[in-house]
């Protein structure tokens, strides 16, 4: 593991695995670089330099607030520095924070979005999601605040939010609760995208599987269709929300040689 150092001091853990040409992966909501260590070990395995990173206030990473999503975006720009430029791939609301950083002008040699939940202005959430998620926070209700997420910024319902509250997976998830404020406030500032995200300068892949959650691949289209200039590639292998590490390491790969 290693530390960065963001725009406003934050100390941002990475960790590196393989050789070659950088790739970062932003995960998605209520998830650690833990979580993508086996896409890191994919990219490994194709000759790519993988980096992860524990997004701020997640794992071993640092939180200074308040919560803003330029905060991230400068998270991002100094793990690509770090990194002496890469390539990016970001899946679900990474890719949406990914995207919104190419268009703050963050340099990327090619971006990759896998699955990102655009909604474009269409059944947003509350406007004071985010501000009630900080409260919970503030409160040491950080239960409550997981679950408020998942139920209202990310929609899932209501069994399978039991299901997973009595899961011991639940535990390991409880910390990374102020992050529920992070990702709602980037994907309700970029509910719809930017003509400044949607002109970015930087080749982009959208990914998404072949079988996944319908408005997932609806909003992939969408925004494909919305970016003349990119490419749409429909990766079988992955399904349920959840990306195929050798398929895309392979896909991925490719595009870089």
């Amino acid at each position: 593991m290693e530390f960065v150092t963001s725009a406003d001091g934050t100390r941002i853990a990475t960790h590196t695995s393989g050789t070659g040409s950088a790739v970062v992966i932003v995960n998605g909501a209520l998830s650690t670089a833990k979580d993508a260590a086996g896409l890191a070990e994919a990219f490994a395995a194709a000759g790519l330099r993988a980096v992860t990173y524990d997004r701020r206030a997640r794992g071993h990473s640092g939180d200074a607030q308040p919560a803003e999503p330029e905060r991230e975006v400068d998270d991002l720009a100094a793990v690509i520095d770090a990194a002496g430029g890469a390539a990016v791939i970001g899946h679900s609301s990474g890719a949406v924070l990914a995207l919104y950083a190419a268009g703050e002008g963050v340099p990327m040699t090619h971006l990759f979005l896998s699955e990102p939940p655009f909604r474009f202005g269409e059944n947003p959430h509350a406007t004071d999601l985010a501000e009630r998620l900080q409260a919970m926070v503030d409160d040491g209700r950080h239960a409550d605040a997981v679950v408020t997420f998942q139920r209202e910024a990310v929609g899932l319902p209501e069994p399978f939010i039991e299901q997973f509250r009595s899961s011991p997976e639940f535990e390991h998830i409880i910390p990374l609760a102020q992050s529920t404020v992070y990702d709602t406030k980037v994907t309700e500032r970029t509910s719809i995208p930017s003509p400044a995200m949607l002109g970015a300068v930087v080749p982009v892949t959208i990914l998404c599987g072949a079988d996944t959650m319908p408005f997932l691949a609806a909003s992939a289209r969408r925004l494909a269709s919305m970016m003349p200039d990119a490419e749409f590639v429909e990766v079988r292998e992955s399904a349920a929300h959840r990306v195929d590490p050798h398929a895309t390491a392979r896909l991925v790969a490719e595009r870089l040689s």
